[in-house]
């Protein structure tokens, strides 16, 4: 019997965070054949709860085992209630005060678990990823971009890249997206790279009515905003859509092994 094909149960530790003011639940999945004397490149992501409907364990390992990936460590912060509160962008809420604990999960992502991971699975620091889903992605996207200095590479699942700092029907413009805004008046970070994915049915919104939904819209004004600074398409900057993806663990669980391959190749 290979790897994926075993029950596998990510082990379960609780960190408590003086930032968030509560133990975090972290879901882990060790690399196939873990050896803890070994260091092992790292993905962290938002939303761990949602590992086992995403099938996490079970791609990584196939992955590993058939070589199309290196090993690699993976780690998911659980979130609880306060998720619209504790993800998002950390330098400003948005137009409806969400998000604006996002600054708390920041500290605890950098100066917490990143050490206590290090500490009790001796992470590559050389190659740490970190990804998530919707308002998990922009959050990853967020805390990546400030951090260049802890992670190389950032992956966003239907990212709530619409976050905003107006509401549609109070004079929104698109210079109101605050992650977009955020990226256009920011120097270059060498050596980041970003993976993003949208699904042609993430969505139904779109507010300017030129035939392209909005999660679909935002994504790629990102990607232009992360061009003309310098990072180049298809080597620094990643895009995946899937053809009637929708936004759910369903679609993000078929974009994984793509995402998998892109951050551990070992190309």
């Amino acid at each position: 019997m290979s790897f994926a094909d075993k029950p596998v149960l990510p082990i379960i530790k609780n960190v408590f965070s003086i930032f968030l003011e509560r133990e975090a639940a972290i879901s882990v999945i060790l690399p196939i054949h873990y050896d803890p004397s070994l260091s092992y490149p790292l993905v962290l992501f938002n939303d761990g709860q949602d590992f086992e409907g995403l099938g996490m364990a079970q791609i990584a390992a196939r992955l590993q085992e058939s070589g199309a990936t290196i090993p690699f460590l993976i780690a998911g912060i659980h979130a609880n209630e306060n998720r619209i509160y504790e993800y998002g962008v950390a330098a400003e809420a948005d137009y409806a005060g969400r998000g604006n604990r996002a600054g708390a999960t920041s500290e605890f992502v950098t100066k917490e678990l990143l050490p206590f991971l290090n500490a009790e699975y001796h992470v590559s620091q050389e190659h740490i990823v970190y990804a998530g889903f919707s308002l998990g992605g922009l959050m990853a996207l967020d805390i990546v971009w400030n951090n260049p200095q802890i992670f190389s590479k950032a992956g966003v699942f239907s990212g709530s890249l619409w976050w905003r700092k107006r509401a549609l029907h109070d004079g929104y413009d698109d210079s109101d997206r605050i992650m977009h805004t955020q990226l256009q008046n920011a120097d270059e970070k060498p050596g980041l790279q970003f993976w993003f994915q949208c699904g042609s049915l993430d969505e139904y919104d779109d507010r300017d009515g030129d035939g392209v939904i909005d999660s679909i819209q935002d994504t790629l004004e990102c990607i232009a905003i992360l061009e003309k600074k310098g990072y180049a398409w298809n080597r620094d900057v990643f895009y995946k859509e899937v053809a009637l993806g929708e936004h759910n663990l369903n679609t993000w669980s078929e974009a994984l092994p793509d995402f998998f391959k892109w951050a551990f190749s070992g190309k």
